[in-house]
């Protein structure tokens, strides 16, 4: 990892014995062993610093986690202690990134699931009050046990989404009016209910068009480009303001760093953000899909019915699941680029 420093689960002893430990040691080289040993011991739950030596890292960060023993031995408090001694370790060293594995988890026997929810927590908890980027490192898809329930509920709308989408197609082609309901039963038993409506709705979108084109009437290209929606960066700061939130609340909550947020409030009118940095404003505001939708589409962008990750997206905001780590987990799970920069 090319980062100010990494995290290094080592023993109480810090000789570098096996795990991660004797792979930190293998490529730092023997100056770490040198300077391990002038530092050594290291108890439980705390953390030591020492240079990168011959890592791309300026700095190792040694800590000692726990043994598990079942989760009744104090094992939580300990490992919240290994990663809070650590990132204060990496801030009072001016770091401004670090890389953890999840401590603890190998020979040390603790749940690797239960290992990354924590860890995830804890570093969250620590970010509010510090600018720091952190870099979970998982070594394999068994580091983490996803929601069988939920993978086959996102499995399912994932796939019988596009299916319902041609239902309707079929019946608005059959139909002898526009089409509005999802279903196609609730359509026929409210279609009487509401023919008043259905015949508004018709003329209002018959007549869009051409209400376009008046007001483009008697304008200069000029004219009518001053005309313009407000940018990403204007949308998102109202809804900041109407959230209220704090702007620090809210890229945190997004789980995006402070440089990105920086260049949003020094560009607004410019800055294009990638969909991934919009729909993670999105899910900090905890926005509906058509809120989303307008977010979105100030960027130039969307959430399509298409692309995988937009659908679970769409499936998240959808059910009002806005806890970003979670999104993330199954964007994971189905192989997505994953939510902000944790």
């Amino acid at each position: 990892m090319q980062v100010d420093a990494i995290v290094n689960t080592t023993n109480e002893e810090m000789v570098g014995y096996s795990g991660v430990d004797y792979a930190v040691h293998q490529a730092a080289g023997p100056r770490l062993a040198r300077a391990c040993a002038k530092i050594a011991p290291l108890g439980l739950g705390m953390a030591k610093i020492t240079k990168g030596y011959d890592l791309k890292a300026k700095y190792i960060i040694h800590t000692s986690g726990p043994v598990w023993d079942g989760g009744l031995s104090g094992e939580s408090i300990l490992l919240r202690s290994c990663y809070l001694e650590s990132l204060k370790l990496a801030v009072k060293h001016r770091c401004k990134s670090v890389a953890f594995p999840l401590i603890s988890s190998g020979t040390y026997g603790y749940p690797k699931d239960q290992v990354l929810k924590f860890a995830i927590r804890v570093i969250t908890e620590f970010l509010f009050d510090h600018e720091l980027t952190v870099y979970l490192c998982v070594f394999d898809r068994t580091s983490y046990e996803f929601s069988k329930e939920l993978f086959s509920d996102i499995r399912d709308y994932l796939h019988e989404e596009p299916a319902e989408r041609y239902a309707e197609r079929s019946a608005v082609l059959q139909a002898p009016r526009p089409f509005l309901f999802p279903n196609v039963s609730e359509n026929r038993r409210a279609e009487s209910a509401l023919e008043p409506e259905f015949d508004t709705r018709c003329e209002d979108r018959m007549a869009a068009p051409y209400a376009v084109q008046s007001s483009v009437q008697g304008k200069t290209l000029q004219e009518y480009l001053t005309d313009m929606d407000k940018s990403f960066a204007n949308k998102l700061f109202d809804w900041i303001d109407a959230r209220g939130m704090t702007d620090v609340e809210c890229y945190k909550k997004a789980n995006v760093d402070k440089k990105t947020f920086s260049k949003i409030k020094c560009n607004p009118l410019t800055y294009k953000p990638s969909k991934q940095t919009a729909v993670a404003f999105a899910i900090a505001l905890r926005l509906d899909l058509e809120e989303t939708q307008d977010l979105l589409a100030s960027a130039g962008l969307t959430l399509s019915r298409s692309f995988t990750f937009d659908k679970i997206i769409r499936y998240f905001i959808q059910k009002e699941i806005y806890d970003i780590f979670e999104i993330n987990e199954a964007l994971f799970e189905f192989d997505q680029v994953l939510l902000g920069c944790l």
